[in-house]
């Protein structure tokens, strides 16, 4: 089975690979050493071999006018233009009896390597981390992108370390800081479009895509072609076996439109890698119950958990939270009992057509939960997060179910340090790519009411300057030090009372007790019965309710307790 990617050798060399089905022939270029004609072999393979080492730059010549990188770069020289270069993956880890923490234990922190100093700056950043009580960092995507930044999913080279972040030997020394901290790392993967500066698989590759299929990006990405198949697969394992990754989150798997590819992936990283606790999380709209479970994907992002609690926080309802405007209340009880809302049921925002299937025999760690996350903060104009949009008492008691509530919990970098900066979408292009990009970013508010206008959407801010970046930096709120006692204080409390219940925990029971009030309880592991309470109403009234021991309390918003 041929792979992608260049391969050390004993003798001094190196096998380098390029699937090119459309062309005739290809030439590796040596920067400095000369360039060698690529043997044809089958299936549209390309080989070759020359002396070299790590270091060495490397880049397929396709004619004259055309020179590409490896689209399976371990590191790019010079942007994703530029050339390509060969990575030793040898590394002399501390942490050596690392082998990953059980999904019950995982509190995710998403972070943003290019807004947090690199990985350097990330790794000065675990201690506190782990103080604090997170057990999981999440990066979002960190493979090369076209310019110096990117939010992070108009990546183009999905096996290499995105030169701005820092080498893939400091992303080596981040993880293995991490485990020694007892936190483990997940990485966001992008498996379903490629970005639309520096991607040249059109040019000699075409069967790549499905042209037949339409998706936001272009045409589907042929994860059904044998060679394509590989590349993926092979790249998560790359992450996971390498950079000794413990868990990956696939973007938008929707998109991608194949359960085969997802179960075929999944199973091939499960027996490839059964020693370390390796955990694997969907992005699914479909709401696709079939994905999760143990020998599949341990879970799959909440949009439900998020939206709902988004429109009972704030009170927005248009575009997608226009799902979840009727009866929202009635609908997070059934999110809290069951884990998904929308369960086969018809979706204004899918165009009347139903969405999701039958959710509440899962268990509640089949879902990752979330008040606010890269999307939904991101995906905002003005990139507002949930403390400009909402009063202090009801994201306190917000943040109070998410921490204790049985679903796994993911926080957004800043967020527990009472943060307002906002994350905005931004890039780095240039000329006609970058008037498209800021255009269409405009265009895609028209549909929010705040935008309607072309004098409002002028507002928003424009991707591509220096500017957005640095306002997405985040900084620590004025009210930092009680937001991160709070933190502290639920997720130690998620740690003695919650945890060790966990595994299998399952909800039976959710009702409405106010027009924004709900009542869950959840069978524990061990037989006892967690109740939470909540009231995001304008009148919380949960004086005199009494389920067990008394967990915690946030006023009459929020009450958690634990009964044998």
């Amino acid at each position: 089975m041929t792979r992608w990617g260049p391969e050390l050798l004993d003798n001094g060399k190196v096998r380098f690979r390029l699937w090119a089905p459309d062309r005739d022939g290809v030439t590796l270029e040596i920067d400095g050493g000369g360039s060698v004609a690529m043997e044809s072999e089958a299936d549209g393979w390309f080989v070759a071999e020359a002396a070299g080492g790590a270091g060495t730059r490397y880049r397929f010549r396709l004619g004259a006018d055309l020179a590409v990188p490896d689209p399976a770069s371990r590191l790019q020289s010079g942007g994703v233009h530029g050339w390509s270069v060969v990575v030793d993956s040898q590394f002399a880890w501390s942490a050596t009896e690392w082998r990953g923490r059980p999904w019950e234990e995982t509190v995710l922190l998403e972070v943003h390597a290019g807004t947090l100093g690199g990985f350097a700056g990330i790794r000065e950043r675990l201690a506190g981390m782990a103080a604090a009580g997170i057990t999981a960092i999440e990066l979002m995507p960190i493979n090369a992108f076209g310019g110096t930044r990117n939010w992070g999913y108009d990546g183009v080279l999905p096996y290499a370390v995105a030169e701005p972040y820092g080498s893939p030997a400091e992303l080596r020394t981040l993880i293995d800081t991490a485990h020694l901290l007892g936190i483990s790392v997940f990485l966001d993967v992008v498996y379903n479009h490629f970005g639309p500066d520096g991607n040249y698989l059109n040019a000699y590759a075409g069967a790549f895509f499905h042209k037949d299929i339409d998706t936001p990006w272009g045409g589907a990405v042929a994860v059904d072609v044998d060679a394509v198949h590989r590349f993926f697969v092979d790249n998560a394992l790359m992450w996971l076996r390498d950079y000794r990754i413990d868990g990956l989150r696939f973007d938008a798997v929707h998109a991608i439109a194949n359960d085969d590819f997802l179960d075929r992936m999944a199973h091939e990283i499960r027996t490839s890698l059964p020693e370390r606790q390796v955990h694997l999380v969907l992005e699914n709209e479909k709401n696709d119950a079939g994905r999760l479970s143990p020998d599949c994907y341990d879970a799959q992002w909440n949009d439900d958990f998020h939206n709902v609690l988004h429109v009972l926080l704030t009170g927005e309802t248009s575009a997608y939270y226009g799902d979840f405007a009727d009866r929202p209340a009635e609908r997070l009880a059934r999110c809290l009992k069951e884990g998904f809302i929308y369960q086969g049921e018809g979706s204004a925002n899918h165009d009347g057509r139903p969405r999701g299937t039958p959710s509440g025999h899962l268990p509640s760690t089949a879902f990752v939960a979330f008040l606010q996350n890269h999307d939904q903060v991101g995906n905002r104009a003005m990139g507002e997060r949930l403390i400009r949009l909402t009063d202090r008492a009801r994201l306190r008691a917000a943040t109070a179910l998410l921490l204790l509530g049985p679903q796994i919990p993911l926080l957004f970098m800043g967020e527990d340090e009472g943060s307002d900066s906002p994350f905005l979408f931004f890039t780095d292009f240039h000329d006609e790519l970058a008037d498209a990009v800021r255009e269409g970013r405009r265009k895609e508010f028209a549909k929010f009411e705040a935008f309607a206008d072309e004098a409002s959407r002028a507002r928003i801010p424009d991707p591509n300057a220096r500017s957005t970046f640095d306002a997405s930096i985040p900084q620590a709120g004025p009210e930092a030090g009680e937001w991160r006692a709070l933190y502290r204080e639920l997720l130690m409390l998620r740690q003695v009372h919650i945890v060790p219940r966990l595994k299998g925990a399952i909800g039976i029971a959710g009702e409405v007790i106010g027009d924004a009030a709900v009542k869950a309880r959840w069978r524990m592991a061990d037989g006892a019965t967690l109740t939470i309470c909540l009231d995001l109403g304008d009148t919380p009234d949960l004086a005199g309710v009494d389920e067990g021991e008394l967990i915690h309390r946030e006023g009459d918003r929020f009450a958690a307790w634990i009964a044998a």
